[in-house]
């Protein structure tokens, strides 16, 4: 529950600064299966920051270059991942709660 509640956060975060203009299909569009794999590895992410805090060390490092290592994995950046999850909040909110949900189970199965 604590996961699902971090990772709506994230998404959260991304999605307040949306506009009318963001709500059109993003030039860079991710795919409901790329979308999974990019809103897994940014709540894993999310949680090594949360690990790190709770450790009381220093997270500027790791939200700068780990977020930067893991959009350039993808091929993409923050603006094109905020563009997407904005689309998908905006234009297919149940794609987006397939999505969610997929990643839940996804991390689920990564735990056991």
């Amino acid at each position: 529950m604590k996961k699902t509640l971090l990772l709506l956060l994230v998404i959260c975060f991304f999605l307040s600064c949306s506009s009318e203009k963001e709500k059109q299909k993003p030039t860079v569009f991710l795919t409901e299966e790329q979308m999974v794999d990019v809103v897994t590895d940014v709540h894993i992410m999310e949680a090594a920051i949360t690990y790190k805090k709770n450790m009381n060390e220093r997270t500027e490092y790791l939200k700068t270059v780990g977020y930067d290592t893991l959009f350039a994995h993808y091929g993409i950046n923050d603006s094109i991942f905020k563009a997407n999850m904005v689309y998908y909040y905006d234009v297919e909110p149940l794609t987006l709660i397939r999505i969610l949900d997929s990643v839940e189970n996804r991390l689920a199965r990564m735990k056991n």
